[in-house]
């Protein structure tokens, strides 16, 4: 099907659709409706429908969509199917254990390899770990588009600016800081320190219910 302009919204809902549709016992119904989906999920069944309206034509009237090819079609939109080749940059312990998991090459992430600026020698996970004077090289090589930033937020930004000359075009950011970029560079910050406060805030909240 021909894919509409989504918003960001929407793709941080699909692969939540996708982990519960993929997780389902088997021997059920092969179908799944929107409404079935958005009660499971505990949100509002329009906002499900329309979602996935937007990623499948495959929904049928009072049967739903079949789910497996509604996972398929999931996948295929959010480039699951096609590996997406990325370097990662700071070969700490969150970078080590960022090569270490092995369940991303699902979501269609594949790091090639780790650069640190004092790094061990050998691997992590399977993966070499090189010298950052060999970022260049490495990403022109293999024609790199996507970096990883796992270094303390006082050398983000400059590592930023370095996966940029290189000819990084998207950059997942684990450091607690804002990183200035051109146009044309998308960057996806992963704050932990938003997730932590919302987690924060409704243990808060429940507390309060209960007393």
């Amino acid at each position: 099907m021909e894919h509409k302009e989504i918003s960001k919204s929407v793709l941080k809902r699909l692969p939540i659709y996708l982990a519960y549709l993929k997780g389902m016992p088997e021997g059920g119904s092969p179908y799944i409706s929107a409404t079935a989906l958005a009660a499971a999920l505990g949100m509002g069944e329009v906002q499900v429908r329309k979602d996935l309206a937007m990623v499948s034509d495959g929904g049928r009237p009072k049967v739903g969509y079949l789910r497996e090819g509604l996972i398929g079609d999931i996948q295929q939109f959010l480039g699951y199917d096609n590996l997406t080749d990325a370097v990662l940059i700071g070969a700490g312990k969150l970078g080590q254990a960022l090569l270490g998991y092995t369940g991303f090459q699902e979501y269609g992430l594949n790091i090639l390899a780790a650069f640190d600026v004092s790094p061990s020698p050998g691997t992590e996970g399977g993966k070499p770990i090189y010298p950052i004077s060999r970022l260049e090289g490495f990403c022109r090589t293999y024609k790199v588009l996507m970096g990883i930033i796992t270094v303390p937020a006082e050398h983000a930004q400059e590592v930023c600016d370095q996966l940029i000359a290189c000819g990084i075009k998207a950059i997942w950011n684990f450091a607690p800081v804002h990183l200035e970029v051109p146009a044309g560079i998308l960057v996806q910050q992963e704050n932990m320190a938003t997730s932590l406060a919302v987690l924060s805030m409704h243990l808060q909240a429940q507390i309060k219910e209960k007393k």
